[in-house]
């Protein structure tokens, strides 16, 4: 799928991005790889299950801990549940 946008972003008119190496495509047309939008995706959608905002039991995916001292700035400390 990187492969993709890797590919396209050589494909824009002009060829001015074709000799450039795909990070500098990246940073001139101010895009991010597929790898960190999925990571972040991620990230926003675990928040949505921790957080009530899904309607999904955040049990089922995730184990968490009663232990809250210790914690910078939130009350969840949680870790992927079946994974260990």
């Amino acid at each position: 799928m990187d492969q993709v946008q890797r590919r396209a972003t050589k494909l824009i008119t002009g060829n001015v991005f074709k000799n450039l190496s795909y990070a500098n495509r990246l940073k001139r047309l101010k895009l991010t790889t597929l790898e960190k939008r999925r990571l972040r995706e991620g990230l926003i959608e675990t928040f949505k299950i921790i957080t009530g905002r899904e309607k999904v039991d955040k049990h089922e995916f995730f184990e968490i801990s009663n232990n809250t001292h210790n914690l910078s700035g939130h009350q969840y400390k949680i870790s992927v549940k079946g994974n260990g």
